[in-house]
């Protein structure tokens, strides 16, 4: 059980959010933080490296020279790896980096980033963003209030919010449905509506 602090569009409090999700220091698990940000940057990888075997270089179909007599070693094809031009040995191909992450992991590493944060005092919670949508504006409003870096949650992808936040060197922003916990790893401060930390949490119920 957790009492959070709410924050007007002014950052000035005016309530408290309370919730069931438990955001004590025991429940921060940094093995599956770890291996959530491992699988996460690693799915990122495109893999699409490729080099030619010797079964995938084009010609050699005839023997290059005769088997004896001419002093070099014996070939059978100019596509061996032995040879100029030839095929390459243990190359990479394509490859997918996927890691496989169960449910019960994800959401293991959703609590230990949130209690964190909470333990931390690096959560802040909005009601709800009054964004002109301007970058100018945005970063004045985070940096006056120490709040940067930051990782800036919304409810809605559309929120003035977040396209306000996208130039910002030192943040990044993105809706609650595409929330990650790489990405709150990486940001000092969380800051999200209100509407979006109990989505999250409803995850977690």
């Amino acid at each position: 059980m957790a009492d959070i602090k709410v924050l007007n569009a002014k950052y000035e409090e005016s309530g408290k959010l309370s919730t069931s999700v438990s955001l004590d220091a025991d429940v921060i698990k940094v093995s599956a933080v770890h291996q959530i940000v491992k699988a996460s940057l690693a799915s990122r990888r495109q893999g699409n490296a490729c080099t030619k075997n010797k079964a995938k270089v084009s010609g050699g179909g005839i023997k290059p020279y005769k088997q004896k007599g001419t002093g070099r070693a014996r070939q059978g094809s100019i596509r061996s790896p032995l040879m100029v031009g030839g095929g390459t040995v243990f190359g990479p191909s394509p490859r997918d980096y996927t890691q496989k992450t169960n449910k019960r992991m994800v959401l293991t590493a959703l609590q230990s980033v949130l209690a964190d944060k909470y333990q931390s005092g690096k959560l802040t919670v909005v009601e709800k963003f009054n964004s002109d949508g301007k970058t100018k504006s945005a970063n004045k409003e985070l940096s006056e209030r120490g709040l940067l870096p930051a990782l800036v949650v919304a409810v809605e992808k559309s929120s003035p919010m977040i396209r306000a936040v996208r130039n910002i060197r030192t943040a990044k922003s993105m809706s609650v449905e595409g929330f990650s916990v790489y990405e709150a790893v990486k940001y000092e401060n969380l800051v999200i509506e209100k509407e979006a930390l109990e989505k999250l949490f409803q995850r977690l119920v």
